[in-house]
């Protein structure tokens, strides 16, 4: 089996290689040239080298060209055993950052990565792409007035790891903190709030929509006309013939 080739310091396709690390999607080879300022063309070089050195070695992940932009996948030799892994993961044993970025983005969902950030008031972006690994999270649009950010929700998977049947059966995230202050922490960074307060004012508002219903109900009753009264003394009273017309 082919070593890789070393990679030097500060050289080009190691940088590259830290860029795609850190990148949730396919990036195009000339954002990539752009950060790593050289030419385009040579960022598409150093990329096909890259992608033609992990296949010679085969690593257990590759360079592939999709989408228009380069990712790196894992080898598709070990998807399976890639599934099983991320399946088992334990949900209850997630760290308290990560737990508060759940939290965060399944009581406010669809929220941006900067949305999470002015929320938690410290940056989530790697939180953000771990929970992504694990299947909890995933890109559900655009934010078209915020330059087209992703907007990020929960998965099928979060609500079958958490034994949910739906977003409106949203447990408080908390239960699931390893201890008080993880506990403590999650109420504070959600603006003071607790995580089941969504929940509270959803059935309130319930309520208030069936008080204005009953107040409409009762006015309705208050506004209906009164019986007719009898013709005063004197008053003429129909004819047979407008008693039968009407």
């Amino acid at each position: 089996m082919a070593d890789l080739q070393r990679t030097e310091s500060g050289s080009l396709k190691g940088l590259l290689e830290a860029l795609l690390l850190v990148s949730d999607d396919s990036v195009p080879a000339a954002t990539l040239a752009q950060a790593a300022g050289v030419e385009p063309g040579e960022a598409s070089r150093a990329l096909t080298e890259l992608a033609a050195e992990y296949a010679e070695a085969n690593r257990g992940f590759q360079l592939r060209e999709v989408a228009g932009g380069w990712r790196l996948f894992t080898h598709p030799a070990y998807h399976d055993q890639v599934a099983d892994y991320v399946l088992s993961w334990d949900t209850r044993r997630l760290s308290q950052a990560a737990l508060e970025t759940l939290a965060v983005v399944a009581y406010h969902q669809p929220v941006t990565r900067e949305g999470v950030r002015a929320i938690r008031g410290v940056n989530s972006d790697g939180v953000i792409a771990s929970l992504r690994e694990k299947g909890l999270v995933r890109e559900v649009g655009r934010d078209r007035d915020h330059g087209g950010a992703q907007l990020w929700g929960t998965t099928r998977l979060f609500l079958e790891h958490f034994g949910l049947r739906s977003l409106r059966e949203l447990p408080p995230l908390e239960d699931f903190a390893p201890d008080e202050e993880s506990k403590r922490f999650i109420r504070e960074r959600l603006s003071g709030r607790s995580i089941s307060s969504t929940l509270e004012e959803a059935a309130e508002d319930m309520d208030d929509e069936r008080e204005l219903l009953d107040d409409y109900e009762d006015s309705a009753e208050s506004e209906a006309p009164e019986p007719m009264a009898d013709p005063a003394p004197g008053a003429d009273a129909p004819s047979e013939s407008e008693t039968s017309e009407r």
